[in-house]
């Protein structure tokens, strides 16, 4: 992928994505699965990852990606405020569903997967532990893990959250099943089927040849204990290799 400099970016209109550079974080490649799934193009961004980014700290007032600038509207870094612009910016073919119960369904799923506490946010405390555990841990995860909610309580409970999460997951997909859907919520593929592709590449990410990441990273990825790995059932593999296969192109690129 070749990217703008956070200079280029500014001067450039349309739509900008920052993305951490080289690797598939889950929550830059959900937003590139956003906007690609809605064909609206998108000049991407660069950003280090665990640095001190301090262009894009000026630009955007943060230092972490994914962060979508759109024309002059003020940058937005939140998992949810990245998909209400993207839902206001390409309405067609919509994310979420128009009736309010089923999109608030479909909102609660996305934040148990992208949102503070759900399953992103608790495996990436389990991926950095041994990382936070050495005499000295580098810098640059020190001040990752200050914004992301290190501490030894939180990384001890992080377990059974992540199991839980995946066991309503789990639950929700044998009830669109038994329904006739192959999808989250509804009966076609919406923004939390996109999510769960994504964030599901840390317990398990797709092969080399259509997800070529560093090795190092698919290692800390794939490194899950027992429950995890039993949590991490057929269904929700399946759905994750359906998701892929019919909505969003392969081999991956970042």
């Amino acid at each position: 992928m070749d990217y703008l400099t956070v200079e280029e970016a500014i001067e450039r209109p349309g739509v900008r994505l920052v993305l951490t550079a080289g690797v598939p974080g889950p929550w830059g490649e959900a937003a590139k699965y956003i906007l690609d799934h809605k064909q609206v193009a998108y000049a991407p961004v660069y950003q280090e990852g665990g640095g001190e980014n301090a262009a894009l700290k000026a630009w955007t007032g943060q230092t972490s990606a994914p962060v979508l600038v759109v024309d002059d509207l003020p940058p937005v870094s939140h998992w949810l405020d990245l998909l209400m612009t993207a839902e206001r910016i390409a309405p067609e073919p919509a994310l979420l569903p128009a009736a309010a119960t089923e999109r608030a369904v479909a909102l609660g799923l996305a934040a148990l997967i992208a949102g503070v506490d759900g399953f992103g946010w608790n495996r990436r405390l389990q991926m950095f532990a041994p990382l936070m555990a050495m005499d000295e841990p580098p810098p640059a995860i020190v001040r990752m893990m200050g914004k992301y909610g290190w501490s030894r309580e939180a990384h001890a409970a992080a377990g059974a959250r992540l199991v839980a999460i995946l066991a309503e997951l789990d639950r929700v997909l044998a009830v669109q099943a038994a329904a006739g859907s192959d999808y989250f919520v509804g009966s076609s593929v919406g923004a939390v089927d996109l999510y769960w592709a994504s964030f599901s590449a840390m317990l398990k990410p797709l092969p080399p040849e259509q997800n070529p990441m560093p090795d190092f990273l698919r290692t800390t990825y794939a490194t899950i204990d027992d429950s995890l790995a039993a949590a991490f059932t057929p269904a929700l593999e399946a759905h994750r290799d359906r998701v892929f296969a019919r909505h969003i192109t392969l081999p991956l690129d970042f």
